[in-house]
């Protein structure tokens, strides 16, 4: 992610258990708090994420993967 400050939406792929997969566009803050949460779950298992099409609630412990959307630009398709 870039700056700090950036605010800037991203794509983010989230897979769970099952190969189920929820793709979100979020902040870098919303991101960093999603993997922080990830990391240390321990006695919580669901975790409020904001976006700007809804609030989703996840739970962490079926969390297999992040994949966060690359900055480079594609030119063409």
């Amino acid at each position: 992610m870039e700056a700090s400050g950036d605010s800037r939406a991203r794509r983010v792929d989230i897979g769970f258990w099952g190969t189920q997969v929820l793709s979100l566009r979020m902040t870098e803050k919303a991101y960093e708090d999603l993997r922080e949460a990830l990391s240390s779950s321990e006695g919580r298992t669901f975790k409020q994420v904001e976006t700007d099409e809804a609030v989703f609630s996840i739970d962490l412990d079926k969390v297999v993967y992040l994949r966060l959307e690359s900055d480079r630009e594609h030119i063409g398709f």
